[in-house]
C-alpha cells in the first residue's frame, strides 16, 4: 500500500491533481469570508482560478508540450483575461467604472 502511494505521488499528473484540489480548498476557504476583506478575497479567488485554468491547460490538455506559438497563445490568454477581470472588478468596486442604474450624478 505504501509503495503504491509513493508511486502515485511521484507521478507529475497526480501531483498537479493534488495541487488543484488544494487550490479548490483555498478558494473555498477564501470564499467563506475568512479573507481580510470581501473585495480582496474575491480578487484572490480570481487569481487561484486562473492558476487552476493554467495548470489544467498545461498538464491535462498537454499544452506544456505543444508548439511554442500555441503555448504562448494559451499563456497570454490566461494572463490577459485574468488581468482584465481583476482590473474590471477592482475598478468597479472602487467606483471608478460604472454607476448603478438610475444613479444621479450631482456636480
Amino acid at each position: 500500500m505504501t509503495g503504491e502511494l509513493l508511486t502515485l505521488l511521484k507521478n507529475r499528473i497526480s501531483l498537479i491533481w493534488l495541487v488543484l484540489i488544494a487550490a479548490t480548498l483555498v478558494s473555498w476557504w477564501i470564499g467563506t469570508g475568512d479573507a481580510a476583506s470581501p473585495q480582496l478575497g474575491t480578487a484572490a479567488v480570481f487569481v487561484v482560478v486562473f492558476i487552476k485554468v493554467r495548470l489544467v491547460g498545461l498538464y491535462f490538455m498537454e499544452l506544456r508540450d505543444a508548439p511554442l506559438p500555441l503555448r504562448l497563445l494559451f499563456e497570454g490568454y490566461c494572463l490577459i483575461v485574468c488581468t482584465t477581470l481583476l482590473v474590471m472588478y477592482l475598478a468597479g468596486g472602487a467606483g471608478l467604472i460604472g454607476r448603478p442604474h438610475g444613479a444621479v450624478v450631482s456636480w
